[in-house]
């Protein structure tokens, strides 16, 4: 795409990515104050559960309706969603209101999420793909290390409102922006969507959230209404079964499970979302109450944590297209988690908060070393035509854990919680017109309570929150036994080419395979063009001693009749007499001409032949990059459309 506005729409996308993947984290450090002002600590899990269950079962719907109708309606209606939820969000009076407006929020995200990354596709060149998909992979990395912390901010020197409302005018600007400036897509990619397959699986997930939510807390297991929802979870689940086999494009297609390597990721995903949101769900309260930090200072001890999941992720994928080698990352940093769940299970009210930081930095390796490489996996032991699916389920059920982690640890603590508060009761005498119940739904009461009894309180809020890490440490080895049972395969080039975005994002992808090839493709294509490459191709061309700028003039003209010199330069980003000196030398060679007035250039048979060999050469060392993909029209296709653009014969600047 040559448009002037690229830059606007490139930051209108990010700003719609940054904030569907802000508002997983963002409210983190805000849950304590929340369920201060508007009470519900029991269901304070759901604040979290429902914005990453409605963003993760709606993306596959987004993917597809983004293909068939057009990708820049849908972008703006998951805007206008999100931007109605958050404001939604903001004006909540109670806890039901705001877990179901965060609902609507979490739809909104999904769409922002898959479509933003999907659009990018659509408006840059296959040349300059590679380098905004680093952008877009960045802006995963940020969201994830500044999330808790803005929350924080918000909470301590505006409100909570705000944790949603700053949404609101940076929706509106990337609103704004792509109205304005985004061209609409005329390609549509007809699908059969399976709708039946994507209500059954969100339905019946939703049950078993439900059940890990209520099961034992607020009602007895054996009550009518757990038990209904479990026969409603295995009926839904069995009727994706059967949707499943008869759908043309299933959300999730069943024959994937018969793949080791698919089926151990695809749990250990489970474990580590689960480990992950839980972590970052409950230590904020734990701050905020036991030790009585600030809304802000919450999200600052939440760093180490994130930032040793950011670093490894970006060790790990740098190790593994160096070295082809995988199996052993989710091992170790399975082995890490593990050890970080453990060290958090021993937390108490007299714990240090440089102990803390030390176990969560462990923890973060632990995630870190693990999450972007089951993606590897997964997309390393499918054949071509299950690769999308293949990824986008992998992402899914990392999701899904995270949704899990939250609902069951959140029953965990709340079932510890109550019990150990009736401990408290039953020894010590509370204040005159004191409520006890004040305690569990509203943690900052604990304030004003006389120092003894507030000290017990403050015991029982660190034993409950240590509680849950008791239970999701020795989950979190069964995913390190599991690690084991991953094969080490011989590692595909494109899969070399490691998504930091995907590795952090909670959100499921949704591309076909074709786009999966493509996207790391030009990931690879975009770290070639930095390292000689136009003498690279020159040499391959047989064009040995002409320089890279001749080779670019060569690129640029093949296949062209008489171009403006001037337009020539402007694409170089150098003036005539700069470019000049090249052109002269072309021209004596023989490969270039030059009309009579001066200003228009063109090849010579010789310098078309040049070129062709060019495009060739281009083409082949694409090939290369493919081949242990196997023989696929739809790669020859690929090939075809991306070799000029990376070459340099479409797009609009030299590198």
């Amino acid at each position: 795409m040559r448009h002037r506005g690229l830059g606007l729409i490139i930051i209108a996308l990010m700003l719609g990515m940054l904030l569907a993947a802000l508002d997983q984290t963002i409210v983190s450090t805000a849950l304590p104050t929340i369920v201060g002002d508007l009470g519900g600590l029991a269901h304070l899990s759901w604040v979290v559960t429902a914005y990453i269950l409605a963003s993760t079962v709606s993306t596959p719907l987004w993917g597809k309706l983004g293909d068939q109708y057009g990708r820049k309606r849908l972008f703006l209606a998951a805007i206008v969603i999100f931007l109605a939820g958050s404001a939604l969000c903001g004006l909540s009076q109670s806890m039901a209101q705001l877990i179901a407006f965060r609902g609507i929020q979490g739809l909104g995200g999904g769409g922002l999420m898959v479509l933003a990354q999907a659009i990018v596709g659509d408006v840059v060149s296959a040349r300059d793909r590679g380098k905004y998909q680093g952008y877009f992979g960045a802006v995963f990395a940020v969201s994830s290390i500044v999330g808790p912390l803005l929350g924080g901010l918000f909470v301590d020197h505006l409100s909570w409102h705000w944790v949603f409302y700053v949404n609101l005018p940076l929706g509106a600007i990337a609103l704004f922006v792509v109205v304005a400036v985004l061209p609409g897509d005329r390609t549509r990619t007809r699908h059969r969507i399976d709708y039946a397959g994507v209500v059954l699986l969100g339905g019946a997930t939703s049950c078993l959230v439900l059940i890990a939510t209520w099961g034992g807390t607020i009602y007895p297991w054996r009550d009518p209404v757990i038990v209904g929802l479990a026969v409603a979870a295995v009926a839904m689940l069995a009727g994706w079964v059967v949707s499943a086999r008869r759908a043309r494009e299933p959300v999730l297609p069943l024959e994937l499970f018969r793949i080791r390597a698919f089926s151990m990721a695809s749990i250990v995903g489970f474990v580590v979302g689960f480990g992950m949101f839980g972590a970052l769900t409950y230590l904020p309260l734990y701050l905020q109450i036991v030790h009585g930090v600030s809304a802000t200072l919450s999200g600052v001890y939440l760093l180490p944590m994130m930032a040793g999941m950011l670093t490894m992720s970006i060790i790990s994928g740098q190790v593994i297209s160096k070295t082809g080698k995988y199996r052993y990352f989710p091992i170790a940093g399975t082995a890490f988690a593990t050890v970080g769940m453990f060290l958090l299970s021993t937390l108490t009210e007299f714990s240090s908060l440089a102990a803390l930081g030390v176990y969560l930095l462990v923890l973060g390796v632990g995630l870190g070393m693990t999450m972007q490489v089951l993606v590897i996996v997964v997309q390393n032991a499918v054949d071509f035509k299950d690769l999308g699916v293949a990824t986008s389920g992998a992402t899914f059920f990392r999701s899904i854990g995270g949704s899990f982690g939250v609902a069951t640890l959140g029953a965990v603590f709340t079932g510890r919680l109550a019990a150990d508060v009736s401990e408290v009761l039953a020894r010590k005498a509370l204040p005159t017109g004191f409520d006890p119940a004040t305690v569990q739904r509203d943690p900052t009461a604990i304030q004003r309570l006389p120092p003894d009894l507030a000290a017990e309180f403050l015991h029982v809020y660190a034993d409950s929150v240590a509680v849950v890490f008791r239970v999701a440490a020795p989950i979190m080895l069964a995913a390190f036994v599991l690690t084991w049972f991953i094969p080490q395969q011989r590692l595909r080039q494109t899969t070399k080419a490691a998504d930091l975005g995907e590795g952090l994002g909670a959100t499921s992808a949704e591309r076909s395979s074709l786009a999966e090839v493509e996207r790391g493709l030009v990931r690879l294509a975009d770290a070639n063009l930095r390292k000689g490459f136009y003498a690279r191709m020159g040499d391959l061309a047989g064009l040995e001693g002409m320089t890279p700028e001749g080779v670019w003039i060569i690129a640029r003209l093949g296949g062209e009749d008489w171009v403006s010199a001037q337009s020539l330069a402007e694409r170089a980003q150098v003036s005539r007499s700069q470019g000049r000196p090249y052109v002269d030398q072309l021209i004596d060679d023989g490969f270039v001409e030059r009309s009579q007035d001066g200003d228009q250039l063109r090849l010579t048979a010789r310098g078309q032949e040049a070129a062709l060999r060019l495009l060739r050469g281009s083409r082949e060392a694409l090939s290369r990059l493919v081949a242990d993909w196997g023989a696929h029209p739809q790669l020859e296709q690929l090939l075809d459309r991306i070799a000029p653009e990376l070459l340099g014969a479409l797009g609009d600047r030299p590198r």
